[in-house]
């Protein structure tokens, strides 16, 4: 088997096929996408490819045939016809303010007049692009191919800077307006970025764009599908289990088929570790602190109802929580329930185990814990958990809320709930990598919670009590009988009642009770 180039980082799509690289063929999409309309706008996270779709979509466009032989699109273009290509990204640098935007705007066009051979008699940006676009069509005959990547990435970067945000939104509004305006002199738009701004905001001027972004039919327009690992990257998957490849990468899902971040994907093979390559690259601080401003109970994250409007309400006077985590690929589409005809609910989820076990280690130091002092107890809780070491780890848990400083517990509204002191126990848990089966939550109540590991089976019941316990937590759990529908299992399985206390903000209870193979209990 030939083994060819890892194109990791490369977002250019003459230098993949020029230098020998693994290329996944997107261009069946590709012609279908064409043939279907010509404005169009795609979100996906970070890292998904999608410099690369703009890229590949300009090298058509402009007919460098070469290119695309033996790909599904050579055959089905007409080579003939080259049309004239305007390319914007603002992938590169952080504007700070309406007038480094300005000076950014101002490069990009100062590029394309000299790429296309014209000099812009007009003194504004807006006008200078509008006059791009009639005098090349008029100039070559050809409506002209707009292509605009990371068109928001301006904007992300000063979410926490409202003021500066809402200048640099009107400012791009202004400048992607006139795409609707020259409308004649068309051929073809695509805009891609990780978010998707709602249109009143930003695209207010620019509503003949089709969002693509919940297309069945386009889901893995960017990204690879498990065909693609197992027949482009035949090469590169002996001595890899291929079963633990898709459990750490796969599940990125747009009401479609679901895929692999090719970042992940192209690092595996590379380094040969299963190791959280994409989320450790560039986590916006500001999401693990607007959770933990928000009071987000973490065990929630895995099952959020939502619906195509609130997957689309994000904005810089309103950012959603689900629509922020489903945006910038931390939570994906689950799976899709039709309560009512032609209405649709998204139940979103932890694509993989790479962003379940990484965003809750996160989400850990914004529960007011220091980074470093909770890798360590998670290290410890692991030792304790394979040895089965309950006091020890009731000690362990004792010390994990006594290390969160007091005025995290007052300025925080999720603190006052039982359900802050479950979301810890989860978010540890979960940041091992652990299988977790949530069998009941509620808003800031009670979670039942189900962990295996080790061939063994632990179910966890978390309650409140004011400052005495009472052992309520572990005889709730035989008095349901939870342990019955894993008996089939055969496994040892332990029942763990974890009282917490209001008043000393710790875990004042820790009872558990073997019921198999043999019984045991052991109680306070």
């Amino acid at each position: 088997m030939h083994r060819k180039k890892l194109p990791i980082g490369i977002q250019t799509f003459a230098k993949i096929r020029e230098d020998d690289h693994y290329y996944v063929d997107k261009t069946q999409l590709i012609a279908q996408l064409i043939a279907d309309g010509s404005h169009y706008f795609l979100s996906r996270p970070r890292r998904f490819g999608k410099s690369l779709l703009i890229d590949t979509l300009g090298e058509l466009f402009a007919g460098n045939e070469p290119l695309f032989k033996g790909l599904f699109i050579h055959n089905q273009w007409d080579w003939s016809v080259k049309y004239p290509v305007i390319r914007l990204s603002f992938g590169g640098g952080v504007m700070q303010n309406r007038a480094e935007l300005d000076d950014k705007i101002q490069e990009l066009l100062t590029i394309v007049q000299k790429d296309l051979g014209i000099e812009c008699g007009q003194q504004s940006q807006q006008a200078c692009f509008a006059e791009l676009i009639r005098t090349v069509h008029e100039k070559t005959g050809q409506r002209v191919v707009i292509l605009v990547d990371e068109y928001d990435k301006p904007i992300l970067d000063n979410l926490i800077y409202p003021e500066q945000a809402r200048e640099i939104r009107n400012g791009l509004r202004n400048l992607y307006s006139v795409i609707k305006d020259c409308d004649a002199h068309v051929k073809f738009a695509m805009l891609t970025g990780v978010s998707k701004f709602s249109k009143v905001s930003l695209f207010s001027g620019l509503n003949n764009l089709r969002d693509i972004t919940l297309s069945t039919q386009y889901s893995a327009i960017c990204g690879y599908t498990d065909d693609d690992i197992d027949n482009v990257f035949l090469p590169e998957l002996d001595g890899l289990d291929r079963e633990k490849i898709r459990y750490w990468y796969n599940g990125y899902n747009w009401t479609g088929q679901p895929v692999y971040n090719p970042f992940d994907v192209l690092l595996l093979f590379k380094e040969r570790q299963f190791k959280a390559y994409w989320f450790e690259t560039a986590t916006p601080t500001f999401l693990i602190d607007l959770l933990a401003k928000r009071g987000f109970f973490t065990p929630n994250l895995a099952a959020q109802q939502t619906n195509a409007e609130l997957l689309s309400a994000f904005d810089v006077e309103q950012i959603g929580t689900e629509a922020l985590l489903f945006q910038t690929g931390y939570l994906t589409i689950a799976r899709i329930e039709e309560p009512l005809p032609d209405y649709w609910i998204y139940i979103l989820g932890y694509p993989n185990h790479e962003v379940e076990s990484s965003l809750n280690a996160s989400l850990l130091s914004a529960l007011g814990l220091d980074g470093q002092k909770a890798l360590q107890n998670r290290l410890g809780l692991l030792s304790l958990l394979k040895a089965n070491q309950f006091a020890a780890m009731e000690a362990l848990f004792t010390a994990f809320f006594a290390s969160i400083p007091h005025d995290w517990y007052r300025n925080n509204p999720i603190a006052q709930y039982e359900g802050y002191y479950a979301s810890v126990f989860y978010s540890y848990f979960a940041a091992l990598g652990l299988e977790i089966i949530l069998e009941d939550t509620t808003n800031y109540g009670r979670i039942d919670m189900t962990v295996k590991f080790n061939q063994q089976v632990y179910l966890f019941e978390f309650k409140v009590v004011e400052l005495v316990p009472n052992g309520k937590a572990v005889q709730q759990l035989l008095d349901k009988n939870y342990a019955a529908k894993y008996q089939a299992l055969k496994q040892p399985i332990y029942l763990i009642g974890v009282e917490f206390s209001k008043e000393s903000r710790s875990v004042v209870g820790f009872d558990y009770v073997e019921v198999a193979p043999t019984a045991h209990y052991s109680g306070q």
